[in-house]
């Protein structure tokens, strides 16, 4: 009776295992799923961006964290961060810090968002630091829209573009070339040249659509690498117009979180390290460790800006200005704001740019393409003779 009554609840839960229907095993799998991916998945800046002014909303409201944590994930739709949210939440919960707890998805959190929470929970206004951070991501994430935003018709024509042409030359050319071949005589250079190019493409399109991959693949992975970032920064630097902006964007960048981690209270030493970090940037980074070394022996940071050729003299001049007002985070901010406003024109500048001249490009190439194609008939009588 005994073995019996210990095995009918292992029965019993064999049973309910087999009772799970097909949905719910699928939903537990996703469940599954998202939890794997949550020390590894990065968030889009858009959802840390609401996050954090949601949380410092609900902070300056009076609303516990927990609390607070509690209302934001059932209202986030992004199944893995609001997995992370709950791990935050049971770790608060279970007496672990706020800034300990988001420590562990460096993925999710970037490190100027841990550092300060963690700047918040020392100085007991964290209320007030989670809403200057929540500034600090509005103006990034603006930033950030402007500049796709600006890319995104010129990249949206190119990709039709090559579509278009692709499509003629492998569907629409191999038509005319057969027609071309009834003739039997001599076809101009052009329409030639331009069958010649269709019958490569129609025999190696696949080799050439793998190889553009394992090209973008293998980008990707030497990008990775300090030397492969050195390069690509370097290339990007001496770009015309393209290395000017994203200067701009870089410097503008730093200043930015340098002055919002001056502002909470963080550590020069740590404020530059998270600069350095958070920049994506070489030459950044080699600023920030060369003018944390300055630092480090007595120096200031704009005797390293002014020997520092990626910063533009603005910059040293108007740090040099900080230091001696005593208001360095604010002449930080006030450079950042410049560099936004010229980003914004350059970009502009740009967009009204670029429209004319692929209008004109595009003109061109398809335009080439239909008189290659014609070519033969304008001159039909000709070639019908020979």
């Amino acid at each position: 009776m005994a073995m019996l009554s210990q095995s009918a609840p292992a029965a019993t839960a064999a049973g309910r295992k087999k009772k799970l229907t097909f949905a719910e095993k699928q939903r537990l799998a996703k469940q599954r799923a998202y939890e794997k991916q949550a020390r590894r998945k990065k968030i889009k800046l858009e959802e840390i961006t609401v996050f954090t002014q949601q949380i410092s909303s609900m902070l300056e409201a009076g609303l516990p964290l927990v609390s607070a944590l509690d209302a934001l994930q059932e209202q986030t739709e992004n199944p893995v961060f609001r997995i992370i949210i709950r791990e935050v939440r049971n770790d608060i919960s279970s007496g672990t810090s706020f800034s300990d707890a988001v420590r562990k998805f460096p993925k999710a959190f970037p490190n100027l968002f841990v550092s300060m929470v963690e700047a918040g929970e020392a100085s007991g206004a964290l209320a007030d630091i989670m809403a200057k951070v929540a500034i600090y991501f509005e103006d990034s994430l603006a930033l950030h829209k402007k500049v796709k935003s600006a890319m995104t018709y010129p990249i949206a024509v190119i990709s039709l573009a090559v579509g278009l042409v692709a499509v003629l030359l492998i569907k629409v050319i191999p038509v005319f070339a057969g027609m071309f071949n009834d003739f039997g005589a001599e076809l101009p250079k052009p329409t030639q040249m331009l069958i010649n190019l269709s019958e490569f493409l129609q025999s190696y399109i696949l080799f050439i659509i793998a190889g553009v991959i394992g090209l973008i693949f293998l980008y990707k992975k030497v990008t990775q690498t300090p030397g492969g970032r050195e390069a690509r920064d370097t290339v990007f630097k001496k770009l015309p117009i393209i290395g000017n902006l994203t200067q701009k964007i870089n410097v503008s960048r730093f200043c930015r979180t340098y002055s919002i981690l001056l502002r909470s209270g963080v550590p020069i030493l740590r404020a530059l390290e998270i600069c350095s970090s958070a920049s994506d940037n070489v030459f950044i980074e080699k600023a920030c460790a060369s003018i944390s070394r300055h630092i480090s022996q007595g120096g200031q940071l704009s005797e390293v800006v002014a020997v520092t050729p990626y910063f533009p003299p603005m910059v040293k001049h108007m740090a040099r200005a900080g230091e001696q007002t005593g208001n360095v985070d604010g002449m930080m901010n006030k450079i950042s704001d410049f560099y936004d406003t010229e980003v914004e024109n350059i970009v502009e500048s740009l967009t009204s740019l670029m429209e004319p001249i692929l209008i004109c490009v595009l003109g061109v190439i398809i335009g080439g393409i239909v008189m290659a194609m014609f070519l033969p008939i304008f001159q039909l009588s000709s070639v019908i003779k020979a």
